[in-house]
């Protein structure tokens, strides 16, 4: 028994103490991954995009598909909370918090994710110049508004496409950086084609060794390298300018092309609904109730209650630690979750203590009843936690299923805040009441939250 508090004990102060390292990370770095807190669109703003369809004769799983594309691309971004939702048979709304770049988080969504290899003819095409090509004569007409460009037919010839984006092969396609060096190094995005793609390009680079090739997205010119070798596996790297643009290319081509074209029809920055002021209202709120919740636990309990405010904190802290590492973005009814969740999770120890008195008054030793306090009380612990998280899953997935992220918001951090206090309640209590009961007597009952009031000489104590 004393070796299982031991490492009870051990388990808990490495929790706690890494949720602090967490919590309290220098530059919100933790072994280099940012754990920054991140709020959602009520709380800091960002911005809101209204797609549509380029093609009037797209089908509603067309649209579907291109929102869950758009949704993968998004997730790609880094971006938390975010609103991917179909808006009639044609538009989808996409709502990003806090985007540092606007007009780059726009082109990776609307751009279509075609990759080709183009035959310039011995011609250095500029970057950035639009082409058309065999696979897509016509630009995408948002490309085309973009540049004014109202005659597709004055940007030249139609350029031989070596490769067909359909085999592109999407799970060989990662950022990475070009064999330069440690100083000549740059951004790049690796790829890798399959089937025909894959034999034309390594049949045209072994045949022009020396010539220039253009790799081509959504009829755009990326840039257009000197052949060195023959790429034989149908395999490469994109070299790029910054790390944005290989973000950009590699969401693109990475999570798929867009089955229709899309424009977009509307985009506007959108100010935080509710902003600092409300998020210091949550914190106070948050702060007074788990006050009133240890006032009460203390008062009522006593000793235990003092045990229990404890393990609140510790539940608070590695709470907190997990919303940032992995990371959850804080709405606003996501902050309302978590701080429910600190009422919830005070629930497990009233339970276990409320047991413990009876057991003691029915005459036990104090031993036995803590250890028949939680026995006794972890069905009744376990049925209404299992009840909540079956209730916050399915929220979950019905704001998953309709695109409310803020329910979804609500629903993880109360699942999540379950999952952490049945820890507290049943490790962290537990391990501190076993420690302290060497200072117990019946003197001191009082101050444990206990008072013997009448005796059963017939209950055994329990071994």
């Amino acid at each position: 028994m004393q070796n299982r508090n031991i490492l009870a004990l051990i388990i808990t102060i490495i929790a706690t103490g890494l949720a602090l390292a967490i919590n309290f990370a220098p530059n919100n770095t933790f072994l280099g991954r940012d754990v920054s807190v991140r709020l959602g669109l009520d709380l800091q703003g960002g911005i809101q995009v209204l797609l549509r369809s380029a093609d009037p004769d797209a089908t509603a799983d067309e649209i579907a598909t291109a929102a869950r594309v758009i949704e993968q691309r998004v997730n790609g971004l880094g971006v938390g909370e975010t609103v991917v939702q179909q808006a009639g048979n044609n538009r989808i709304i996409v709502e990003l918090p806090g985007v540092a770049n606007p007009e780059q988080a726009i082109e990776t969504l609307r751009g279509t994710g075609r990759l080709e290899f183009i035959d310039s003819q011995g011609e250095f095409l500029a970057d950035g110049a639009i082409v058309r090509t065999s696979s897509s004569p016509i630009p995408p007409p948002q490309l085309l508004e973009s540049r004014n460009i109202t005659d597709p037919t004055t940007l030249g010839p139609i350029y031989q496409s070596i490769t067909d984006g359909a085999d592109l092969d999407t799970s060989a396609v990662q950022p990475t950086f070009s064999q330069g060096g440690t100083l000549g190094s740059r951004p790049a995005v690796s790829f890798a084609f399959r089937g025909e793609s894959a034999q034309r390009l390594a049949s045209f680079t072994a045949a022009n060794v020396g010539r220039p090739m253009c790799i081509v997205l959504d009829n755009t010119v990326v840039s257009c390298p000197v052949i060195n070798a023959a790429l034989t596996d149908g395999s490469g790297i994109i070299e790029v300018s910054n790390e944005d643009e290989r973000t950009r290319i590699f969401n693109q081509l990475k999570y798929g092309a867009l089955p229709v074209p899309l424009v977009v029809e509307t985009s506007r920055t959108v100010t935080a609904t509710l902003g600092q002021e409300s998020v210091q209202a949550s914190i106070t709120a948050g702060i007074i109730g788990l006050a009133v919740v240890a006032i009460f636990m203390i008062l009522f309990y006593r000793g235990p209650g003092v045990i229990a405010t404890v393990a609140l904190l510790i539940y608070t802290i590695i709470s907190f630690a997990i919303y940032r590492l992995i990371p959850i973005t804080l709405t606003l009814p996501g902050i309302a979750g978590f701080i429910l969740s600190i009422g919830l999770a005070v629930d497990a120890n009233v339970l276990i203590f409320a047991r413990l008195r009876e057991e003691y008054r029915r005459g036990r030793d104090i031993r036995s009843a803590l250890e028949l306090g939680f026995v006794e009380s972890w069905p009744a612990i376990r049925d209404s936690s299992v009840s909540t998280l079956i209730t916050s899953i399915v929220l979950f997935m019905f704001g998953n299923s309709f695109g409310v992220s803020l329910i979804k918001g609500f629903a993880l951090t109360l699942g999540l805040g379950i999952v952490v206090s049945l820890f507290t309640a049943l490790v962290v209590s537990r391990t501190f009441l076993r420690l302290v009961l060497p200072l117990f007597s019946d003197e001191r009952a009082w101050w444990f939250g206990v008072d013997r009031r009448e005796s059963s000489p017939t209950v055994q104590t329990a071994a």
